[in-house]
C-alpha cells in the first residue's frame, strides 16, 4: 500500500513538473508573439508616418509661394506629430554629376574624393566611360569585354547608357564603400554635363572640382539660412577664372558646373522620408518622383523609383543632419 501511494506521488509530481514546463513554454511563446505582434505594427506605423511625410513633401512643393515652396537642394524638413516625427530630405537630380553626361573631368573629379586609392579611382572613372559608350574600344586603363572575362565575369559592359545609379555595381571594380558615397551624387536622370549649383546638396558642391571649400560652407550656412527666413537663395560662388583650382593656361580644364535659376526644383528629384517612433522604430521611404503636365485630379508627381527600408547613406535624425535642418512643423499645420 506504502508502495503504491508512494508511485502515485511521484506520479503526481512528474504530472505538475510537466504542466509547469508546459505552462512556462506557453507563457514564453506567447510573450514571443505579442513581441513579434508589437513590432510588425510599429513598423507599420512608423511606414505609415513616413509615407505621410511624402505626402506633405509633394504638397510643399507645389506651394504657390516659392519662398515656402520646400527646396530641393538637400534641405532636410521635420514634421511632429504625438508619438512620432518624420524628417524629409529632397534632392534635385539636376544638382547631381549624371553618369551618361558628364566627361571625363567632372567624372575624375568627383572620384578623387572617393574612398578608394588614386589608381583605383582613375580605373573606375575609365571604366565608366567604357559601359557607357556604343563601341569596344578600351579607354587607358578601362574595362571592355576581355577585362570583365579575365576577371571572372560571366557579362561585359552595356555600351550603352546607364538605366539607374544600381546598375554601377556592376561596373569592374566597383565595391560597395564606393558606390555608397556615390549613391547621392551621381544621377541618371538629369541629362545635362553640367551640375546645377543651385540645386546641389552639401556633398555634391564639396567635391566638385574648381570649388573652394572656404566659400562652399559659407554659401551652404547663408543658403540655409535665407530658406529658414523665407529669403531669396545667396549667389552661389563660382572660381572666377571658370577653371580648375590650382590649374591655369588654356589647357587647363573647365568646371563643369552651371549656376542655375532653379528652375530644376519642379524636375526630377529624391525624396527621402525618414520616421522615428518614440520606441525608437523607424521606416525609411527613398523614392524619386518627376513633375508631370498630369491633367486636373490627377497626381501632379511621377513616381520612377520606390524603395521602403532601402540601404541609405546614414540617418536623416543625427547631429550632423540636424545642420540641414531648415524648418520643423507640427502635425496641426497640415491637417486643414
Amino acid at each position: 500500500m506504502i508502495r503504491s501511494d508512494g508511485f502515485a506521488l511521484v506520479l503526481v509530481l512528474w504530472v505538475l513538473s510537466l504542466l509547469t514546463i508546459m505552462a512556462g513554454s506557453f507563457a514564453l511563446s506567447m510573450r514571443r508573439e505579442a513581441g513579434i505582434v508589437t513590432g510588425s505594427s510599429n513598423n507599420a506605423q512608423a511606414a505609415a508616418i513616413a509615407e505621410s511625410g511624402l505626402a506633405v513633401a509633394e504638397l510643399m512643393l507645389m506651394h504657390p509661394d516659392p519662398l515656402q515652396r520646400w527646396h530641393t537642394d538637400g534641405s532636410i524638413y521635420q514634421l511632429d506629430y504625438a508619438d512620432s516625427k518624420v524628417r524629409v530630405r529632397l534632392l534635385s537630380e539636376a544638382g547631381k554629376v549624371d553618369l551618361n553626361s558628364a566627361d571625363q573631368t567632372l567624372l575624375q573629379g568627383l572620384m578623387v574624393h572617393a574612398p578608394v586609392d588614386e589608381q583605383l579611382q582613375t580605373r573606375l572613372v575609365n571604366a565608366i566611360l567604357d559601359w557607357r559608350d556604343a563601341d569596344d574600344l578600351m579607354h587607358i586603363e578601362g574595362a571592355e569585354k576581355e577585362e570583365y572575362k579575365d576577371a571572372g565575369l560571366n557579362y561585359g559592359p552595356r555600351n550603352k547608357p546607364f538605366q539607374s545609379i544600381e546598375e554601377l555595381q556592376l561596373v569592374l571594380g566597383m565595391n560597395d564603400p564606393v558606390f555608397k558615397w556615390l549613391e547621392n551624387r551621381v544621377t541618371v536622370y538629369s541629362g545635362q554635363p553640367q551640375v546645377d549649383l543651385t540645386q546641389a546638396s552639401q556633398e555634391v558642391l564639396q567635391v566638385l572640382p574648381g570649388m573652394d571649400p572656404e566659400l562652399i560652407n559659407e554659401y551652404i550656412a547663408a543658403r540655409r539660412e535665407s530658406a529658414i527666413n523665407g529669403l531669396p537663395a545667396p549667389t552661389v560662388p563660382v572660381v572666377g577664372s571658370n577653371r580648375v583650382s590650382g590649374q591655369t593656361g588654356e589647357n587647363a580644364p573647365a568646371i563643369a558646373v552651371a549656376a542655375g535659376n532653379g528652375a530644376a526644383q519642379q524636375g526630377v528629384m529624391a525624396v527621402i522620408a525618414e520616421a522615428l517612433l518614440d520606441d525608437g522604430t523607424t521606416a525609411v521611404i527613398n523614392t524619386v518622383i518627376k513633375k508631370s503636365d498630369s491633367p486636373p485630379g490627377a497626381s501632379p508627381f511621377q513616381v520612377l523609383k520606390w524603395q521602403r527600408n532601402a540601404a541609405v547613406d546614414g540617418s536623416l535624425f543625427t547631429d550632423e543632419t540636424d545642420e540641414l535642418l531648415v524648418r520643423q512643423y507640427a502635425e496641426p499645420e497640415f491637417n486643414h
